[in-house]
């Protein structure tokens, strides 16, 4: 009986609607004290032109985006305050499953599928999302909620892109998780 208690008690979630509350708390509070929103594609951008100007710093100057983006950042990408923010995030998630007791190293998926295929899809899907945040101008946080935040319409057509073509696709993809 103790361990079942136990095992209830380490699935306590944040309620989602606080959760969500507390997202938008976060989100003002971005917008006025950074003067822009949320975004996590901007950490990662910092981090590649970091890393492409450490192998070889003449071709980040072949790279007129690149180039461009490590400039606009005094020279070093890595002092962008999205680096520290996502480096938060990271941390903070950590923390939080410490401290709620779920912090284990396994795979959840469907007993349908196996463990690596469930990698797969996941590493997959992360880099066709971060491919999309690209040619979108940003991630689902920087343009989707950010921007819907500032009520700027590219906002709102890019959740309901994300939520859109995520209820097409649930179909085909329903065995990998049910």
């Amino acid at each position: 009986m103790s361990n079942n208690t136990s095992t209830n008690k380490s699935r306590n979630y944040l309620n989602p609607y606080l959760g969500g509350v507390l997202l938008g708390l976060v989100l003002l509070a971005a917008n006025f004290v950074s003067g822009r929103g949320l975004g996590a594609s901007g950490a990662i951008k910092s981090v590649v032109a970091t890393t492409i100007g450490t192998v070889n710093k003449e071709a980040i100057g072949t790279m007129p985006f690149m180039a461009e983006y490590a400039e606009s950042h005094s020279g070093n990408p890595m002092k962008s305050w999205l680096v520290f923010e996502m480096l938060g995030v990271i941390v903070g998630g950590f923390l939080s499953g410490a401290v709620a007791g779920r912090l284990k190293l396994k795979v959840e998926h469907s007993p349908k599928i196996t463990s690596r295929r469930r990698l797969i899809f996941a590493l997959a899907g992360g880099a066709l999302f971060g491919f999309g945040s690209q040619l979108g101008r940003g991630c689902t946080s920087g343009s989707a909620l950010s921007g819907m935040a500032v009520l700027s319409l590219g906002g709102f057509i890019t959740m309901m892109a994300i939520f859109g073509t995520a209820f097409a696709l649930a179909y085909f993809f329903r065995k990998n998780w049910i």
